[in-house]
């Protein structure tokens, strides 16, 4: 008989070095759009904001072969290259697609561990046998990968953190694995940046290099977790992955010899699926967001009623408040005819529930009673009818925020504080899109004295601006639209005569227009209460 604990495990990793260009390229491609073409396009990089600056955050192998790297200024990079794709980053749809992509492994391994922002790691051991060995299972699986527009590389090694480290700074194929880590550079230690940084300047340039010296020096000068990363990497100490478990969703039923008809009977069935979907839930340390209570009538006719909470929650009585709620909300009541023959409770997302310390007087917290009231309105009105502003980085006022669904935000992001005792520079209603206005101006570019909207002329009494907002200079330039346009917007917070204020803005200064006999055209963009 073998012994468990002597089988050699084996693992492998997989490294997507432009996961970001090609998660953006095969969206285009499938919404129908004109997808970036690495072979002959121009080169194709992904910006964020860093303090204030533009800078790469990510960028695809046309792009790398230019020396264009990650951590540029999108300016430096267009002095190499003018012509350049670019994008915004999208660390959500990253991760997304980082999922999807371990989920997809599955089918080559049970035990598979996203390996974030870039990466995945299989556990092989006992299933290399299955696809021709370890060499026809990495084959198989680059295949897959390239064949869905994903570049990659694949390494083998007897530990997770060696197989990353080799799939990302080794050369490959790999020959001897021991000689192949011991050349590998200091960074593929995980270190941040500054114990790296200690490292070289201590002339220890590659992972052999350190390997060379006690642990008990390293520890002493570049810290303890510089001795963990050298001692898992070599194979000394293990540390077993997450696999990402693929559980099937919660379900639980009630079959009745007899149809079952009075809404009393119905209610106490319910209760008790629903007891048994929270013990059921106790015991994994986990809580529901979405229930679906789906009611078979004895005719063949069913009901189907679904809803979803902004958090995990096992609370009976809550959930039931819901679908008290869902119920009222209902066109048609619920008719049951000559009786249910059949009650089914599906759990279709569950997540873990996270320990909750109530206040001394045992009362529940505003932030409780926001996610509580979200519950009742989602539930009552639909997911999609409640939504909730969250502000975006961007500098254009239309984009500055983003409406999504009350229900599906676990935390919010806060809203940037306006000064005590300052004017709001936003006003609290915009126009989508702006509405066009005849505004007679100084010139060249003065403010407005008197505007003309919606068929009434405004006198202006008091103004504050402008208030200069350039155009994204990095996108191509598109039509004269507002918001799609390269030109300059102006704007201006103005009191009519009347007491009303506006925000009003100019689109494009005279020098930057083809025609300056034309003028620029001014746009209404929103109200101030």
């Amino acid at each position: 008989m073998t012994n468990v604990a002597s089988v050699k495990r084996r693992y492998l990793a997989l490294w997507f070095p432009f996961l970001p260009a090609d998660r953006l390229r095969i969206e285009q491609a499938k919404h129908h759009e004109r997808p970036h073409d690495t072979a002959s396009g121009p080169p194709c990089v992904l910006v964020s904001t860093v303090r204030g600056a533009l800078r790469l955050g990510a960028v695809d192998a046309a792009a790398q072969a230019l020396g264009l790297t990650p951590g540029m200024t999108l300016a430096d990079a267009r002095a190499v290259q003018p012509d350049l794709v670019v994008a915004d980053m999208n660390e959500a749809a990253d991760r997304h697609c980082l999922q999807r992509l371990a989920r997809r492994c599955i089918a080559w391994s049970p035990l598979v561990a996203p390996a974030p922002p870039d990466g995945i790691v299989l556990d092989i051991a006992g299933v290399e046998h299955l696809f021709g060995g370890e060499g026809g299972l990495i084959a198989q699986i680059e295949e897959a990968m390239i064949s869905i527009g994903m570049a990659v590389r694949l390494a083998p090694a007897t530990t997770p953190e060696a197989a990353q480290a080799l799939a990302r700074h080794a050369r490959l194929p790999i020959e001897d694995e021991r000689e192949a880590i011991h050349a590998l550079p200091i960074a593929a230690l995980g270190l941040e940046e500054a114990s790296g940084t200690a490292l070289r300047r201590a002339g220890l340039k590659t992972i052999g290099n350190v390997a060379t010296r006690s642990s008990a020096a390293i520890a002493a000068r570049f810290g303890m977790e510089a001795v963990i990363a050298l001692r898992r990497l070599l194979g000394e100490e293990r540390a077993p992955i997450e696999p990402l478990m693929s559980s099937a969703p919660l379900h639980f039923e009630r079959r009745f010899a007899e149809p079952i008809a009075l809404q009393a009977t119905i209610a106490a069935c319910f209760g008790d699926l629903l007891h048994e979907a929270a013990r059921v839930l106790e015991e994994r340390d986990l809580g529901g967001r979405r229930f679906a209570l789906t009611l078979f009538r004895s005719d063949g006719a069913l009901h189907r009623l679904d809803i979803e909470t902004g958090r995990p929650t096992r609370d009976i009585a809550l959930v039931l408040r819901l679908f008290d709620e869902r119920i009222a909300a209902l066109a048609d009541p619920l008719d049951p005819g000559f009786g249910y023959d059949r009650i089914t409770l599906f759990l279709s997302v569950t997540e873990p529930l996270i320990a909750h310390q109530p206040d001394f007087d045992n009362e529940s917290s505003a932030e409780e009673k926001l996610v509580e009231l979200i519950n009742r309105l989602s539930t009552r009105l639909g997911p999609k009818n409640l939504v909730r502003l969250i502000p975006q980085s961007s500098h254009l006022p239309e984009q500055a925020q983003l409406a999504l669904p009350a229900i599906e935000l676990r935390a919010p992001a806060p809203w940037p504080a306006p000064t005590k005792g300052e004017p709001p520079m936003r006003p609290l209603f915009l126009f989508d899109p702006p509405q066009p206005v005849e505004v007679i101006a100084e010139v060249p570019d003065g403010p407005p004295h008197r505007f003309r909207w919606r068929r009434k002329l405004h006198e202006v009494r008091f103004y504050e601006g402008p208030e200069r907002i350039a155009s994204q200079w990095w996108r191509r330039k598109g039509g004269e639209q507002p918001g799609q346009g390269g030109l300059t917007r102006d704007y201006y917070r103005v009191e009519d005569v009347r007491g009303r204020r506006y925000w009003i803005f100019r689109h494009g200064l005279y020098h930057e227009r083809p025609d300056p006999r034309q003028g620029p055209k001014w746009y209404m963009h929103g109200l101030f209460a």
